[in-house]
């Protein structure tokens, strides 16, 4: 557990915009927008699909060594790291953003330009994150910054979809040297996700002998079998606190309109902000299933011609935070200080396994109108993008700290 500094949030806000290398380092953040949003368009235009990101994360390492962050490698999960180093590297302040997309191999991506607006699949999410990366490094090696706490900047892979935060789970099985944990995504500046949206994913088959519908009626069904698992998924009851939430989501099988099937499946969707509501949510679903195959059986008097087959596909943590935490506090006084309102969302991001560790940790969104999200029509607007990166920049500073000048929120010195 770490040793929590009492240091009041606002304060440690209003001390940091009062260092003239950090003042340098935010307005370095404004007149690097221009580049920042170019640098965007090109790496997104680097393809990085599910499971295939070398290329894009090969990109990165290239940038981050041009940069002069140190010690930079790939790890053999495809995360790409870099160091800047602080006085203390005991409890290292990961700042991160995801190379994935959701995107096949084949999708075509050309980034256009039409009215300043930049429109390709990608762009914002995670481009927008991985731009706001490059640019932190930039401000703070050009201001001379001189973090408290070592930085480690962090391009993850498998943060999207079946992907399953593989990236950001290795990296908290192979490091214990992560103090604090902040994640870069697409969006306006308000934004602050604290909690963590677990999830359990499920691919469900079921099988049986199948058969003519006319000649081998009488034989169970893996359809109808699945049909009642299904039924009774759909009249489950959950808890509104915490906020959990289910759904089948894909079903697919048979082989005919006058087949009885022999083959069946369904993508179940499980998710909560709690982690033991989510564990009784599977354990209620899984028996549903269960279930449904020994009334199908039952239903033609047969004993086992039904099985199910389960296999989890997807395994996100799910944790909470206290709005009163200084993790959340720093991030929340660092946009207040740019005039705006904070708004606390809970979402499922690489700070999940973070939080559900106990370590403090938070999706901060990087600037930039956005939208299309997941779509071929995904767009971002550049105008005044460079307040996330501001933001982001503070709430990096108040984790860490600034040598000799500024104390960290996060731990006492």
């Amino acid at each position: 557990m770490n040793e929590k500094n009492n240091t009041d949030t606002s304060e440690v806000i209003r001390q940091l915009r009062a260092v003239p290398a950090v003042q340098q380092a935010l307005s370095f953040l404004a007149e690097d927008n221009a580049r920042t949003t170019t640098e965007q368009i090109a790496l997104t235009a680097v393809p990085a699909p599910p499971f295939k990101e070398n290329a894009r994360a090969a990109w990165m390492a290239e940038r981050f060594h041009a940069l002069g962050l140190k010690s930079v490698y790939t790890d053999k999960e495809g995360n790409v790291l870099g160091l800047l180093p602080g006085k203390s590297s005991e409890q290292k302040i990961v700042v991160s953003a995801h190379l994935d997309t959701v995107f096949s191999e084949d999708t075509s991506i050309d980034p256009m330009v039409k009215d300043g607006v930049v429109y390709a699949p990608g762009i914002a999410d995670d481009g927008r994150g991985l731009a706001v990366l490059l640019t932190l490094i930039r401000a703070l090696i050009t201001s001379e910054i001189k973090p408290q706490h070592t930085l480690l900047f962090v391009a993850t892979v498998g943060e999207e979809g079946l992907g399953d935060l593989r990236g950001v789970k290795s990296l908290f099985q192979t490091r214990k040297d992560i103090g604090g944990f902040i994640s870069i995504e697409p969006g306006t500046p308000e934004r602050i996700t604290a909690t963590a949206v677990g999830s359990h994913r499920y691919r469900i088959v079921v099988k049986g002998p199948g058969g003519h519908s006319f000649g081998n009626f009488g034989t169970p069904s893996a359809i109808h079998a699945l049909g009642r698992a299904i039924a009774k998924i759909s009249e489950l009851t959950v808890p509104k606190n915490p906020v959990t939430t289910f759904t089948v989501g894909t079903v697919s099988g048979g082989t005919s309109i006058n087949s009885i099937a022999e083959h069946a499946e369904m993508g179940l969707d499980m998710r909560s902000v709690a982690q033991d509501a989510l564990l009784e949510l599977e354990k209620q679903a899984l028996a549903c299933v269960r279930q449904a195959v020994k009334e199908e059986n039952a239903r033609w008097k047969k004993t086992d011609l039904i099985q199910a087959e389960i296999e989890r596909v997807g395994e996100r943590p799910a944790g909470t935070q206290k709005e009163t935490d200084p993790a959340v506090q720093t991030a929340v006084a660092a946009i207040r200080s740019f005039n705006l309102q904070p708004q606390l969302e809970p979402m499922s991001t690489d700070s999940n396994v973070a939080i559900h560790y106990g370590i403090p940790a938070l999706t901060l969104s990087g600037g930039g109108r956005c939208g299309g999200m997941h779509t071929l029509a995904e767009y971002y607007d550049p105008k005044d993008a460079h307040v996330g990166a501001q933001a982001v920049l503070l709430t990096v500073l108040g984790f860490s700290g600034v040598e000799n000048t500024v104390p960290s929120v996060l731990f006492a010195t």
